[in-house]
């Protein structure tokens, strides 16, 4: 019991020589809570894609990144659940369904990520989170850039509906209907889907990018309650995840209050531009937004092989992979928050004025 204990405040201890060494660091990670807790309300992925390699830019080991990002999912995404359920957009009863085998994804995604940094240290966490991101989100980013461009060349058009189709030919009972969302799922289905929605975001703290595209492209959720839901959902994963790695004491409640003092606010004014602005524009930041973070991170990965001893690397080469990854990360997070504010505000000035306007007609 005493030997775990010392592990536990030795890896504690990673977090104060980051923090020692740059205090900047902490505004960093409020920034880096801001810009997901934005983006998060908005598209309803948890905005993990941008803050656990936010967190890793910034020196953070990948598996205690992972671990705040998951302990921090659980009071965001009860925020944003509370304000999504407000305006119609959660259906529970989809959500609890697929929570049943996210908890086991969760449990499994632990063991590896803790596998990887008990015996590869520091490298070997950030080289194991950094391939899974690179390899899952460039596929999942580059399918919704694709589906996006094509709703823009026919704007009447909404998510693509091909595999709703192809699931629907293969569809096996029993088949669970669910009010709110208004679709018919298999069983068997939901909880594959819930089962890969947990690993992911056991590994990575990105949950929402195999629940929110599951739900609009195979179940055929409308995507302002796919993104409800997610959240909703993200609100017990992020529960079970925290517990699950606090018990091998890999969080660390420093990281977690930071983000928390950055994203509480910004998934506020995230929620409120879901509802006001065009569903296309929802997709078409969450597909840019993905695949600018994948460039951030393969960007990383000759790093992590370089300490690991795998590669030489000369020390100017590996600082400017490091400043592009942290450029491609930071840019990209910067510009995609302040669009979603400026289409956010616009979107409820226009609102005003036709009020206003309204109002003089009546009178």
């Amino acid at each position: 019991m005493h030997d775990v204990a010392a592990q536990a405040l030795d890896k504690i201890n990673v977090v104060t020589q980051i923090f020692d060494a740059n205090p900047w660091t902490m505004l960093g990670i409020i920034l880096i809570g801001f810009m997901g807790g934005t983006i998060s309300g908005f598209i309803g992925s948890g905005g993990a894609f941008l803050m656990t390699p936010g967190m890793m830019n910034l020196g953070v080991p990948g598996v205690m990144a992972v671990s705040a990002n998951i302990t921090h999912k659980f009071g965001k995404a009860m925020m944003g659940s509370k304000k999504h359920g407000e305006m119609g957009n959660v259906d529970r009863k989809l959500g609890m369904y697929l929570l049943a085998t996210a908890a086991v994804g969760i449990s499994g995604a632990v063991f590896v990520n803790g596998y990887f940094f008990d015996k590869m240290g520091k490298a070997g966490s950030g080289l194991y989170v950094s391939a899974f991101f690179v390899i899952v989100l460039s596929i999942i980013g580059w399918s919704l850039f694709k589906d996006a461009m094509r709703s823009k060349k026919e704007p009447d058009t909404g998510p693509s509906d091909k595999l709703l189709k192809l699931s629907r030919k293969f569809q096996i009972k029993p088949l669970i209907h669910f009010n709110v969302a208004n679709v018919d799922v298999s069983l068997v289905v939901l909880l594959v889907v819930g089962l890969a929605t947990g690993y992911m975001a056991g590994t990575i703290g990105v949950g929402g990018f195999i629940g929110v595209p599951a739900m609009i492209y195979v179940f055929g959720v409308p995507t302002v309650v796919a993104a409800g839901t997610e959240l909703f959902l993200a609100m017990f994963m992020g529960a079970w995840g925290a517990f699950n790695y606090a018990l091998k004491g890999y969080v660390d409640l420093r990281l977690v209050l930071l983000l928390y003092a950055g994203s509480l606010l910004g998934i506020y004014f995230g929620a409120v531009g879901t509802k006001i602005v065009k569903e296309l524009y929802i997709r078409m930041v969450t597909a840019i937004l993905i695949l600018l973070c994948v460039v951030s991170r393969a960007l990383a990965i000759p790093g992590y092989c370089k300490e690991l001893k795998w590669i030489d690397l000369s020390k100017d080469t590996a600082a400017i992979l490091e400043l592009g990854s942290k450029i491609f990360l930071f840019g990209s997070g910067a510009v995609a928050t302040f669009l979603v504010l400026y289409w956010t505000f616009r979107a409820k000035i226009k609102e005003k004025k036709a009020d206003k306007l309204d109002f003089s007609h009546n009178v």
